[in-house]
C-alpha cells in the first residue's frame, strides 16, 4: 500500500500536467506548441531508431564519464585540502577564482586548447560540477567529530585505516550532498558543451532542429533531457541511501530517543 502511494505521489502531477495540455490543446493551437499525441508521435519516430544510437548514447557517454571523474576528483582533491589547514588557507583564493568564472565561458577556450572533441566536453562537465563535490567534501572533512578524531590519534589510526573509518563516513552525508547537486549541474554542461562545434548529442540535435524550425522534434529532445535529468535523480537517490544507510538509521534513533 506505501509502494502504491509513493507511485501515485510520482506519478500524479505529471499526469495532471498532460491532462491539462490535452484539455488546453483540443482546438486551434499555436504553431509552437505541439499537441500531447503529436509530440509522443515524434517522439517515438525520431528516438526509437537511428538517433538513439548516434546522439543518445553519445551523450549519456559523456555525462557517466565526466560525472565519474567529477566525483573522483572532487572527493580526492577535497579531501587532502580539507585535511590540512594550510593547504586549505593556500588554495582558497585560486578556488574562489575559478569558482566565479562561469563553466559555458570556458567552452570557446577549450574548443581552441583541446579540439572540438569528446574530451573537451566531459572537461566542461568536470570543470563547471566539480565544485559542489569539492566544497562540501572540504566542509565534511572539516567537521569531522573531534572526539572520534582524537580518539583515532590515541589508538595511532592514521593513513589508510582512518580515512576509510574515519574521514569518508563522518563527511559521507555532505559529499553525498554535492553528488547531488553536482549530477543536474553535470546535465546542464553536457547540453551546452555539445551546442557548440558538435556533431552529435542531444544538445546538437535539439539545436538543428529549432535551426530548422521541427518544433515537435526539438521538444521531443527537450522530452528526452527531462526523462534523463528523472532517471538521474533516482539512481542518485538509490545510491544516497545505500551509501547512508547508516547515518539515516542514526537519525531514526536519535529521533526516537
Amino acid at each position: 500500500m506505501r509502494y502504491l502511494k509513493n507511485v501515485l505521489y510520482f506519478i500524479g502531477l505529471p499526469v495532471l500536467l498532460v491532462v491539462m495540455w490535452w484539455a488546453l490543446t483540443l482546438g486551434p493551437t499555436n504553431f509552437f506548441v505541439p499537441k500531447p499525441l503529436v509530440l509522443a508521435q515524434t517522439f517515438w519516430d525520431v528516438w526509437v531508431g537511428e538517433r538513439f544510437w548516434t546522439d543518445f548514447v553519445p551523450s549519456i557517454q559523456r555525462l557517466v564519464i565526466g560525472l565519474v571523474a567529477t566525483i573522483v576528483l572532487g572527493v580526492i582533491f577535497g579531501v587532502l585540502i580539507g585535511s590540512f589547514r594550510w593547504l586549505r588557507s593556500f588554495t582558497e583564493p585560486m578556488l574562489e577564482f575559478f569558482r566565479a568564472i562561469p563553466p559555458p565561458v570556458l567552452v570557446p577556450l577549450l574548443m581552441l586548447l583541446v579540439g572540438i572533441n569528446d574530451q573537451m566536453k566531459i572537461i566542461v562537465i568536470v570543470s563547471g560540477a566539480i565544485w559542489p563535490v569539492l566544497l562540501n567534501t572540504i566542509e565534511g572533512v572539516r567537521a569531522v567529530d573531534p572526539v572520534l578524531s582524537d580518539t583515532s590519534k590515541t589508538y595511532k589510526i592514521t593513513g589508510f585505516p582512518r580515512l576509510r573509518y574515519l574521514v569518508l563516513p563522518g563527511a559521507s552525508p555532505q559529499i553525498m550532498t554535492g553528488v547531488r547537486q553536482s549530477t543536474s549541474i553535470a546535465l546542464i554542461l553536457m547540453v551546452i558543451s555539445e551546442m557548440f562545434g558538435s556533431s552529435s548529442g542531444l544538445g546538437f540535435t535539439i539545436v538543428l532542429f529549432q535551426r530548422g524550425f521541427a518544433i515537435p522534434e526539438m521538444w521531443s529532445g527537450i522530452v528526452v533531457l527531462g526523462l534523463v535529468g528523472i532517471a538521474l535523480s533516482l539512481i542518485s537517490q538509490f545510491i544516497e541511501r545505500r551509501v547512508l544507510r547508516w547515518y539515516n538509521g542514526l537519525k531514526e534513533v536519535q529521533h526516537d530517543g
